[in-house]
């Protein structure tokens, strides 16, 4: 299934159209925080369908409790950057008021950063709590997944050494615009993500060249802090950012993030903001 929040309320994605539903959720983080999963979106009666060039698309989770990421988790981008590669995965938290809605413009903190950096990701969207857990336990566990542009402040993260406060200005962490679930997935160890800017194609990889594949990640996270329902997982980016390019965005850039199955997420830098 893939499933969206719109302005309209939830809907399935159906080929070109979006089915809306029939669900007292406001969107897809509520609907996991109380069920667990998507799956009773199969069993909402169908209001309407609409094509889906017709309907706008909303952050699929709403605000969930906590955003995870993890540094340097693609053996490409550990080789670009000349690294070793770690021993035990880099992690931090991330605001969620630094979500972003597909296809909305980021607004530049321009008095903060001049190296405003875009970072295509696999996002992991938990279903059942999770402590402790071995990484056969993890897929099951989840929800689905949905592709993510963790912005990062590159000069931020130099000056302060906080990856939290380079990756939460508001509005600067694009999320969606569907949720595919796994059984969606021809391959759940080789997930595809792909980032282009302005049409030219930055980032090409696969899951299967992370350092910590996803089940081994999330287990490692699980064995300090419980991972609750509707929590996010941002697993890493491939080589090709504009660090390792040494070009970083500008007003008007337009960055396309496609990540398996899930619909493609768009994003462009708007003018600088204050």
């Amino acid at each position: 299934m893939h499933a969206v929040t719109t302005e309209h309320g939830l809907g399935r994605v159906e080929g070109d159209q979006i089915a809306l539903l029939d669900s007292p959720y406001a969107d897809l983080g509520a609907v996991v925080e109380a069920t667990g999963s998507l799956a009773c979106l199969d069993d909402c009666a169908v209001t309407r369908r609409v094509p889906a060039d017709d309907v706008r698309l909303l952050a699929p989770l709403g605000r969930p409790r906590a955003i995870w990421g993890v540094g340097l988790n693609y053996r490409s981008k550990a080789a670009k950057a000349g690294r070793d590669l770690p021993t035990e995965p880099i992690l931090y938290l991330a605001a969620s008021s630094a979500l972003l809605s597909p296809d909305e413009e980021v607004a530049v903190p321009g008095d903060a950063t001049e190296q405003l950096d875009y970072e295509g990701e696999i996002a992991v969207v938990i279903g059942r709590r999770l402590h402790r857990a071995a990484p056969e336990d993890v897929w099951p566990a989840v929800a689905g997944i949905t592709a993510a542009n963790d912005m990062t402040a590159r000069d931020v993260m130099k000056r302060t050494a906080t990856p939290t406060l380079a990756k939460s200005f508001p509005g600067c962490n694009p999320l969606g615009p569907s949720v595919c679930t796994v059984d969606e997935l021809a391959d759940a160890d080789a997930i595809r993500v792909r980032t282009w800017v302005n049409d030219e194609l930055r980032q090409d990889d696969t899951s299967a060249g992370m350092i910590f594949a996803i089940p081994d990640l999330v287990s490692r996270i699980s064995w300090y802090a419980a991972l609750e329902p509707g929590d996010v997982v941002l697993t890493g980016t491939p080589a090709g950012t504009g660090q390792d390019l040494d070009r970083f965005l500008a007003p008007g850039d337009r960055i396309r993030i496609e990540v398996g199955p899930v619909l493609p997420l768009v994003t462009t830098v708007g003018a600088a903001s204050g």
